[in-house]
């Protein structure tokens, strides 16, 4: 079954110290190309947090992001570092007396100076099992989005498939139509030159121009084309890359056959053709 490169999780995950969140975002690429924004208690893991993803997603451009967010700054009074909160004072109390024109030291910005809050100790097992866990369930949210929209995509290019395959048929049908056609037309063009022809000369420039015209090779080649797109379209396994090259095939030989069209019925249907093999181009490129 085929599944989509586009999808979104989020995860959230409520510890003793804080909440975690995760959030996977899913995008279109022809390769797999994965992205990280981590805070730094959790950057150590990225190489861990890559291996999971790569392990799940074979395509896409994939934006990873943890977010830590703590519920308390401090406990207590026996969180503050009082000695350099008192030296931080001091110090700004010092310079303003020197420049008065220098604004005061306001009460968040002691808070903010380095080590004067001593932030409530994480325990990094548990928040490396928390970050293994949430990624995991951020996986399979991503897989489940993926696979649903892929099963929407599938249905869609099989039914193009179907009218694709309709069409060549159509094409089969009418191209005995098309080739005594030509035979006619070149018939009369040669009859108003000279009143009497060589039978045998004028079958020889026919089967000369009808050689040079002749798509039933094209018509097969969509035809396993169509085959082998209805095939990889069914598996189990990632497609999208297989489903573009064939889509650039059959596209080939829709032009190929228009190109060499001697009748308009056939020029119709090779603008329906790669009407349609333009349509499924722009699904497959969703593909994985």
């Amino acid at each position: 079954m085929p599944h989509s490169m586009t999808a979104f999780a989020h995860c959230t995950d409520k510890l003793e110290w804080g909440e975690l969140a995760c959030e996977l975002r899913s995008l279109n690429h022809r390769y797999l190309d994965l992205n990280f924004r981590l805070p730094e208690e959790i950057r150590s893991l990225e190489p861990e947090l890559r291996t999971r993803i790569a392990g799940k997603f074979k395509r896409g451009r994939i934006d990873c992001t943890f977010r830590v967010r703590l519920y308390e700054l401090f406990a207590d009074e026996s969180m503050v570092d009082e000695a350099l909160a008192n030296q931080v004072i001091a110090l700004a109390r010092q310079f303003q007396e020197r420049e008065p024109r220098l604004q005061p030291l306001r009460v968040i910005d002691v808070m903010r100076w380095p080590g004067v809050l001593r932030t409530r100790e994480i325990d990094a097992q548990a928040l490396r099992d928390a970050t293994i866990s949430l990624i995991d369930e951020a996986i399979v949210q991503a897989r489940d989005v993926r696979k649903r929209e892929g099963n929407r995509l599938q249905e869609i290019i099989q039914n193009k498939l179907s009218a694709l395959a309709e069409t060549v048929a159509n094409v089969k049908v009418v191209l005995p139509q098309a080739e005594q056609a030509c035979r006619d037309r070149l018939g009369e063009r040669i009859s108003m030159v000279r009143e009497e022809v060589d039978p045998n000369r004028f079958e020889q420039e026919v089967l000369f121009y009808l050689q040079k015209s002749d798509v039933s090779e094209e018509v097969d080649r969509l035809l396993v084309h169509l085959d082998e797109a209805k095939a990889a379209i069914a598996s189990d396994k990632p497609m999208g890359r297989h489903l573009d090259f064939l889509m650039q095939e059959l596209h080939r030989e829709a032009n190929t056959l228009g190109a060499k069209a001697i009748d308009t019925r056939l020029s119709s249907a090779s603008v329906e053709l790669k009407l349609l093999i333009e349509q499924m181009r722009e699904q497959v490129q969703n593909i994985e």
